[in-house]
């Protein structure tokens, strides 16, 4: 019975990752260095898990791992129950790496007609279907251009129209705000997050916290090959409640504040004396910059990272 119930749990898991280590390096000329020390994550369908960490500490790796680029040192992967080893885990998989290598001769178009065959998409009108996910991002003026001479935020936008293109049910995405502008950036934050509401399965990579924290069901910390810690939102905001940072310009004279920079305060407080904090910083002539919880996903990230260090 219990192995009954344990099937069909790990039936609902997009991705499963049990024990997965990787070194790199065995050699007699230079040392190993482990990219990742046992990490296990679940993912269930339809999840959005955000994965996060400083550079160098084993989140491409894992990636590579998942989409079939790299075979770990030990460990098991899974994408729907299927070991990532296996050519068939990837059917469904839309997948946009760091930094997109696309054959430049051929168009956007030419690209994501491509994926559709590769997975063997059937849609009434392959190039119509194309030509609506370009215009999404922002690309249909140069759907039929080679793509030598696209900058790398048109690369990206190319590479994820690719994924979205396939209909995908898990979606995994290296980076994918990498070489975007801010308007582009949240273009495809509001897609993604569109994806996600409609079903979809999302497992990203970033360096921009505040992206991971407004679309993130989950988000896992990774630190020098080790998953350190695996928080919801909500558990976040539990921790948020209590202690206040915040920041304005102007004179000196409230209490408890420190000087962050010449003419620039900040200060911290609990919930129930911020009102009180915001009328001496107005009395003073203060300019008010920023209030917001303590508790957010960059002070959980640098907490545990400057743990990690001592």
């Amino acid at each position: 019975m219990n192995d009954e119930l344990s099937a069909m749990s790990e039936m609902n898991l997009a991705i499963t990752v049990r024990d997965v280590r990787k070194t790199f390096g065995r050699g007699w000329r230079k040392p190993a260095k482990t990219a990742l020390s046992g990490v296990s994550i679940d993912v269930e369908a339809g999840e959005t898990f955000g994965f996060i960490g400083p550079n160098g500490a084993g989140k491409s790796t894992l990636i590579k791992i998942l989409v079939g680029a790299l075979r770990p040192d030990s460990g098991d992967a899974r994408l729907f129950g299927v070991g990532v080893g296996e050519p068939h885990a990837r059917r469904g998989l839309g997948f946009v790496p760091e930094n997109p290598s696309l054959p430049d001769h051929l168009t956007p178009c030419e690209i994501l007609r491509m994926g559709l065959r590769l997975h063997d998409v059937r849609v009434a009108d392959e190039r119509a279907h194309c030509l609506r996910w370009l215009d999404r991002l922002d690309l249909l003026s140069v759907a039929d251009a080679p793509l030598r001479g696209f900058s790398k935020g048109m690369q990206q936008r190319t590479a994820l129209a690719h994924a979205l293109a396939i209909m995908p049910r898990l979606l995994i995405l290296d980076e994918p705000l990498s070489g975007l502008d801010p308007v582009g950036r949240k273009d495809v934050v509001d897609m993604l997050d569109e994806y996600r509401r409609g079903g979809g399965t999302l497992f990203f990579s970033s360096h921009v916290l505040y992206d991971v924290e407004r679309i993130a069901d989950r988000f896992g910390l990774i630190h020098q090959g080790q998953l350190v810690t695996i928080r919801s939102p909500g558990e976040l905001a539990r921790e948020r409640s209590g202690r206040f940072r915040i920041v304005y310009c102007g004179p000196a004279g409230i209490a408890a504040a420190l000087e962050m920079r010449p003419g620039w305060h900040e200060l911290e407080a609990d919930e129930g004396d911020v009102p009180r904090c915001l009328q001496e910083i107005a009395a003073a002539g203060g300019q008010l910059q920023e209030v917001r919880p303590l508790a957010s996903l960059e002070s959980v990230f640098f907490q545990h990272i400057r743990a990690a260090a001592k």
